[in-house]
């Protein structure tokens, strides 16, 4: 199946906008924006399928064609069973109607009578945790009640074939867990699942297959951890891509003596001339918590410089977390001449997921005077499957209760 969508170049809403246009002579122009190109699988009864990919790519297009929300210029859909889509909790829900009134509404629009819910009222608002609340009009709620309704008035279908958009992140952890424990027992009961996230721990969790979107083509399908493994791979590219254009960038800058001077000073007798990060193995600008790191910093001197002290910085969100030199770890340097070389190394990085930024200096041995300072030119990213910490830094610490 295809889907395209017009995107108008100017705004025309109402009648007079369209009759002004067309005594102005001017055209009404748009572009084509191709949301999906010929896409075809296959879910089985009983599979879980996670659709993954990043924003725009065409994952909630699919499940819209699937649930009759949009139709497909091209191709068919066919699906076996009763179904239900979880697109966007609450549609359909009424503000100035009570929380009842609004179960009765979703499930006329489901199909179902009003004797068939009244069977499933009581289980809606248990679910819910929301019993005290029947009766209170669906303005009064938070956002919080708001959302657990919906979900328990969604998953009361009782549906062959679920379509999840986005909505097992609905309400407080204790309620996640609910959501979650419910999909598995969807799951036992050879329901079939086609779930979208951008969260690949709960695509793991959940599917057994996948699949990956990229502008609205299937770029691979198969086993979840295969495909979720070409997914952080195709990111991972894409953010050192970006990490090493704005390196470049700084770097064509120095070179022709336009730099930024909040981004680089000094008085230039010695200069740093390259910087490269790696991990145990090769070349890396995308690291793991615990994983080995390595700054490679290349310097050039114009003359004989005695008793350098080297530095680096590292910063995330503009915030400085750590400020290591030479001179503090107590290794002398006589001096420097011409050319060289010097590594800073972090056997185990205790960094959690995020990006940060790398600064790198050559100061004299008052450490008051900057030969050269690259202050955030570079940078680098922590990303973790496994690693469940909050913060920037993964403290290892132990618990006993007494």
């Amino acid at each position: 199946m295809s889907k395209c969508f017009k995107i108008p170049h100017e705004k025309r809403v109402t009648v007079y906008d369209n009759i002004i246009g067309k005594i102005t002579g001017k055209s009404y122009t748009y572009e084509v924006f191709e949301a999906l190109k010929d896409v075809t699988f296959n879910v089985k009864k009983g599979e879980t399928l996670g659709i993954i990919g990043e924003n725009g790519s065409g994952k909630s297009t699919i499940l819209k064609i699937i649930s009759g929300v949009l139709v497909a210029d091209t191709g068919s859909v066919k699906v076996k069973g009763k179904m239900a889509p979880f697109l966007e909790l609450g549609v359909g829900f009424q503000p100035e109607l009570t929380a009842i009134e609004n179960v009765y509404l979703y499930g006329a629009i489901m199909g179902m009578n009003h004797a068939e819910m009244d069977e499933k009222l009581n289980s809606i608002f248990e679910f819910a945790e929301l019993d005290k609340f029947r009766d209170t009009k669906l303005k009064n709620y938070s956002s919080g009640m708001y959302a657990r309704l919906a979900f328990a008035t969604a998953i009361s279908i009782d549906p062959d074939v679920l379509l999840i958009d986005e909505v097992l992140s609905v309400g407080d952890q204790s309620f996640q867990t609910k959501c979650h424990d419910k999909i598995n027992e969807y799951k036992r009961n050879g329901k079939t699942i086609i779930f979208v996230s951008h969260s690949m721990e709960e695509v793991k969790k959940i599917c057994n297959n996948c699949l990956m979107l990229s502008n609205g083509n299937i770029v691979s399908i198969g086993p979840t951890e295969n495909v979720i493994s070409d997914y952080l791979n195709a990111v991972n590219k894409k953010e050192v891509e970006r990490l090493l254009n704005k390196y470049n960038d700084v770097q064509s800058a120095i070179e022709k003596n336009n730099a930024d001077p909040s981004i680089n000073w000094g008085s230039k007798e010695a200069k740093i001339v390259d910087i490269k990060f790696l991990n145990n193995h090769s070349e890396s600008y995308i690291f793991q918590t615990g994983e080995k790191f390595l700054a490679k910093i290349k310097y050039k001197t114009n003359q004989r410089i005695e008793k350098p002290v080297f530095g680096v910085a590292i910063y995330r969100d503009d915030v400085h977390i750590a400020g290591p030199n030479t001179k503090f770890c107590e290794m002398a340097i006589d001096y420097i001449d011409d050319e060289g070389e010097i590594d800073f190394i972090i056997d185990e990085l205790p960094l959690l997921d995020g990006s940060y930024q790398f600064s790198a200096a050559i100061y004299d041995n008052s450490c008051q005077h900057p030969y050269d300072h690259l202050h955030c030119a570079h940078g680098f990213s922590i990303k973790n499957l496994s690693v469940k910490n909050y913060g920037i830094f993964d403290i290892r610490g132990r618990w006993v209760l007494k």
